[in-house]
């Protein structure tokens, strides 16, 4: 089976609403990055008060079993416990896993293929009964019942007869790949190695559910918290979500949350402009509101970097996360490694990331994993093009690929305005590449059109924009769904653009994930990001930084780079 992206979800959810203002360029205003700032006044955090969130994509689907990672930014957090969850800690130490649920992020076995936790004492859900190994295992196999789906696809793969298991509602009989021989140990049996497994227990589907409280496809009404809050209000398919205090949660076993308000009032499907108004101008309740999906624009940002009130209460995150051109080697004439190689060249990085609203919101980039350690980043330009591309090159390349005459290709893009694959940034990479000889037609695609398409191994065109964000802070999730070829869909979506099935990387693939040594493993993955880099499959263009606005009377601001937002879990309000 493929690995699923959190693209769909995740990144619509928390990383893409940014609002291209006729592309321009903006510098950044001095703002709350990720290093440590704590937001609002001086004063220690305090509890009470109520947390406003402002957010465009509505919460929908809250049952642990259909959302992602941290799906919907990080509200789910609060209310979902798991297994092991990530580090609340401003920028590259949040992307550490840690326990949560459990005593500690699982003990492995010698290959990896068998993982065993140990709950802590005293966890207890919102009514007070005691929360067991066996709701973990029965939250999880609900979580493959059709009626659920929408969740992260792993366990389908990794659990031993998850390929085939159809959940507790069409069989009696559970997952013989989980065990719990005592109501505090869990024990899961892979079908192969997985060194990932802790960053996956992050997942809401670890989270317990009672048996006897589960309602089917009526549970996201009202499921019950295991966090340090309950939902006690969930209307318009997520659009209106209210939280208030479990009053038996503990801080006592959960060193990761705090619970400084009384209550979380999170309010969707907004638009983008409008929940950037409400939290500059920052009234009423809205001086209580941060947002965990709807970035600032160039112009916004623009406009913020004069006033300094404003620009001390911009959160800057990072997460892992690319824009790419992706090639297609089965169409014409990318089949040629030096057409490849002649466009890696002439692009014009400095005009793209403008294209995608300046240098406050893009990175340049030449590497497809992203500028972080956990990822295992290792530096290389294989195709070294400067700031604004090297025409020359690429017109030698092109004159031994056949070419001397220069190049015709057609590059498709989506027509949605979004700062990823939007006609912005395909008009820039036009123009850099035409100073090449190439001359670039332009096919933009409605939004679904172009999923469909570029995600098709029959219907994929030769080149296109394209995407890509890591489930969790690791180098795996980043390079096998594009690189593995066992991960080709050949009836459905497939992200393995070049179709790249090269037995050397699918063994290097399996040989990391047998490494239980994260640190480890992250080297080797970035060794073969670099290795891979060199057959020109694809043509990394920037990684994206996230400016988003939270209101004055917010404190305690925690942005990690696992997620990229701020961490509802950590915000005071006054």
């Amino acid at each position: 089976m493929r690995q699923l992206p959190l693209i769909s979800r995740r990144v619509a959810a928390a990383a893409v609403s940014v609002v291209l203002l006729g592309g321009v360029a903006a510098c950044g205003p001095e703002d709350s990055d990720s290093s440590g700032s704590k937001g609002g006044s001086g004063d220690a955090p305090r509890e009470g008060g109520t947390l406003t969130v402002l957010n465009s994509q509505p919460q929908s689907d809250f049952d642990p079993a259909r959302l992602y990672t941290s799906g919907g930014g990080n509200v789910p957090g609060l209310v979902f416990r798991t297994l092991t969850t990530r580090n609340r800690e401003n920028g590259p130490a949040g992307a550490k896993v840690v326990p949560d649920l459990a005593t500690d992020i699982g003990k492995p076995s010698k290959n990896a293929t068998v993982w065993t936790y140990t709950l802590k004492d005293d966890l207890k859900y919102e009514d007070g009964s005691k929360i067991t190994t066996a709701d973990i295992k029965y939250g999880i196999e609900r979580s493959f019942a059709a009626e659920l789906s929408g969740g992260a696809p792993y366990l389908r793969d990794w659990l031993v007869g998850g390929d085939s298991y159809e959940g507790p509602y069409k069989e009696k009989k559970g997952l013989d790949s989980i065990e719990t021989p005592d109501e505090k140990t869990i024990v899961f049996h892979l079908r192969k190695p997985e060194g990932d497994f802790p960053y996956l227990a992050t997942g809401t589907q670890f989270a317990p559910v009672p048996k006897a409280k589960d309602t089917g496809t009526g549970y996201e009404k009202h499921p019950i918290s295991s966090g340090p809050y309950k939902v006690v209000k969930n209307s318009g398919d997520g659009e209106r979500l209210l939280l208030e205090r479990n009053a038996h949660w503990s801080d006592k076993t959960d060193a990761e949350r705090h619970a400084y308000p009384d209550t979380v009032d999170v309010r969707s499907g907004l638009d983008s402009a409008v929940i950037n108004q409400r939290l500059s101008t920052g009234t009423g309740p809205d001086a209580a509101a941060v947002t965990t999906d709807t970035n600032l624009g160039p112009a916004e940002l623009a406009q913020v970097s004069g006033d300094k009130k404003l620009a001390d209460r911009v959160g800057t995150g990072h997460f892992g996360y690319v824009n790419y051109l992706a090639f297609n080697p089965k169409v014409k004439p990318f089949d040629n490694p030096k057409v490849r190689q002649a466009i890696s060249y002439a692009i014009n990085r400095t005009s793209v990331v403008n294209a995608a609203g300046g240098s406050s919101l893009a990175e340049p980039a030449t590497t497809f994993l992203p500028e972080r350690k956990y990822f295992g980043y290792t530096p290389y330009d294989h195709f070294p093009a400067g700031k604004t591309g090297n025409p020359d090159k690429a017109r030698e390349l092109l004159k031994k690929a056949g070419y001397q005459d220069g190049l015709k290709i057609t590059l498709t893009h989506s027509t949605a305005r979004n700062f990823e694959t939007s006609p912005e940034v395909a008009t820039a990479l036009q123009e850099g590449l035409k100073k090449a000889g190439i001359t670039v037609r332009l096919q933009g695609l409605e939004d679904n059109d172009y999923s469909e398409k570029t995600k098709s191994v029959q219907q994929a065109p030769g080149l296109f924009l394209s995407h890509w964000g890591a489930d969790w802070p690791a180098g795996g999730p980043f390079l096998a769904p594009i690189f593995d070829g066992r991960q080709i869909v050949k009836d459905g979506s497939n992200y393995n653009a070049a179709q790249l099935n090269d037995k050397a990387v699918n063994d290097e693939i399996d040989a990391i994930n047998k490494l239980t040594d994260l640190d480890a493993a992250a080297k080797r993955w970035g060794a073969l990001d670099k290795k891979i880099g060199e057959q020109a499959l694809t043509v990394p263009l920037f990684h994206p930084v996230y400016k988003r606005l939270y209101g004055a009377d917010v404190k305690n601001v925690v942005i990690s780079d696992w997620t990229g937002v701020l961490d509802v879990s950590q915000v005071a309000v006054r």
